[in-house]
């Protein structure tokens, strides 16, 4: 019983961003970001939040970081993730999907992967950052599928930049207007999410269509 009760804890924890930031600081969250994206158990881990929160938490003076350090360096660590993620998948990237379900891996999160990424291309690693288990198994999948290296860190550091600096900037914009925000954190992050991830796959259909129509 002690035993269920610890394990529910440890993953009460893995998804509360607000409890990670205030006990790991920024130390912790540029590990967290790095294992989500680059290693193929951190889609546990709510990187979305996680961002959001930080900006949150930065805005509201509970993380003592500059603004400016804190997204270059989480950049730094969401670039870093998917180059882990990409030599992951060239080098293991079969084995890897014939391997058997187990507690942290599920043949269904690369197949729902696969599918994300067959119908958007490179410009999954983009979108994809905005989308949970996408994000940790994207850059797998590109490295498996042989994706030049240069196209792939083209998409690798856009897709980090505008992840990134979307959700901790807003974050932080939130956290210096609104009075004690973090009351609201769980409907910021969905809301926040939810409409960055439209607007980016919006703007990639709309780009792949023109794309289309310019060599027809």
């Amino acid at each position: 019983m002690e035993e269920q009760s610890w394990i529910q804890e440890f993953f009460d924890l893995l998804v509360n961003s607000e409890r990670l930031i205030r006990i790991g600081g920024l130390t912790l969250l540029i590990l967290i970001v790095f294992l989500e994206t680059g290693v193929f158990f951190g889609f546990i881990f709510a990187g979305d939040a996680l961002l959001f929160s930080a900006g949150l938490f930065c805005g509201t003076d509970l993380l003592d970081v500059h603004l400016l350090l804190l997204m270059v360096v989480l950049t730094a660590a969401a670039i870093a993730g998917n180059f882990t993620g990409y030599y992951t998948g060239r080098v293991l990237g079969k084995k890897l999907f014939a391997r058997s379900d187990s507690w942290f891996f599920k043949k269904r999160y690369l197949e729902k992967t696969r599918i994300f990424y067959k119908k958007y291309g490179g410009s999954s690693l983009i979108a994809g950052r905005f989308v949970w288990i996408v994000r940790t198994f994207v850059p797998i999948l590109a490295g498996a599928s042989e994706m030049g290296f240069r196209r792939f860190s083209l998409f690798n550091i856009t897709g980090a930049f505008l992840w990134v600096w979307t959700l901790v900037p807003t974050g932080y914009m939130i956290g210096r207007l609104i009075p004690d925000p973090t009351r609201y954190i769980g409907h910021l992050v969905s809301g926040i999410t939810l409409v960055a991830m439209i607007v980016l796959i919006h703007s990639i259909i709309k780009v792949r269509k023109l794309g289309k129509n310019s060599h027809s």
